[in-house]
């Protein structure tokens, strides 16, 4: 259901480019791997993967649950919510990991949150967490790495300035790139495997920054 609307309203808000490495494969039982830098971000991903034909599972925080509507959908979609500074936070990566050995795809975001809104500028994917790394290694799953872009222009902050910035989106259609790269085997210890993630993220963040310039093999028309 989320995928689903979000891959009829974002097309509303801006226009979605979506484009993959030629050796790129969502596979059943894939980790997807995102870059975080806005509000706006998870609906750029869910449209840019359902374009794909792909439904995944998303790992969010648990204070979306809360959220009226929202937090429905997330439980019957079989979304994880994902508790900081909890007991139960553990919990998140064992759902996880279950999702993956039923075959669907998880969405993670390595960087475990949005960072500072310091302006619309792109920046490249912070340091990531080990959840990441503990997942894949845990259950032997490829990781996709997903980078996004524009979602800062879409909305660039939270509280006002962020609805402001959504309010006059659709007047303005921010370009909305997600790249997709080819998918890789985590290797080494925890910081080993997360830097290998980070980088392989950072590598299509930077293709999906210069789609609008280069040539790259594009899924579907740019709406």
């Amino acid at each position: 259901m989320l995928s689903r609307t979000a891959a009829a309203l974002v097309p509303c808000f801006g226009r979605l480019t979506v484009t993959l490495d030629a050796d790129a494969e969502l596979a059943s039982g894939s980790i997807v791997v995102a870059n975080h830098t806005s509000l706006s971000d998870p609906a750029i991903v869910l449209a840019a993967l359902h374009r794909l034909g792909v439904e995944p599972v998303v790992m969010a925080a648990a204070g979306l649950w809360r959220v009226p509507l929202l937090g429905r959908a997330l439980t019957r979609g079989g979304h994880v919510p994902v508790r900081r500074a909890d007991p139960r936070a553990a919990a998140c990566l064992q759902d996880a990991a279950a999702a993956l050995a039923r075959g669907r795809l998880v969405l993670i975001y390595g960087e475990g949150g949005i960072p500072d809104f310091e302006c619309a500028t792109e920046t490249p994917p912070h340091p990531f967490r080990s959840g990441l790394a503990r997942l894949a290694a845990a259950t032997g799953a490829p990781v996709v790495p997903l980078g996004q872009t524009g979602a800062r222009r879409l909305m660039p902050g939270g509280g006002l300035a962020g609805l402001a910035g959504l309010a006059g989106a659709p007047l303005r259609r921010p370009a909305l790139r997600v790249h997709i790269g080819a998918p890789v085997r985590l290797t080494g210890d925890l910081p080993t495997a997360t830097g290998q993630a980070h980088r392989a993220v950072t590598a299509a963040w930077r293709t999906a920054m210069h789609a609008g310039r280069a040539p790259a093999p594009a899924v579907g028309a740019t709406v």
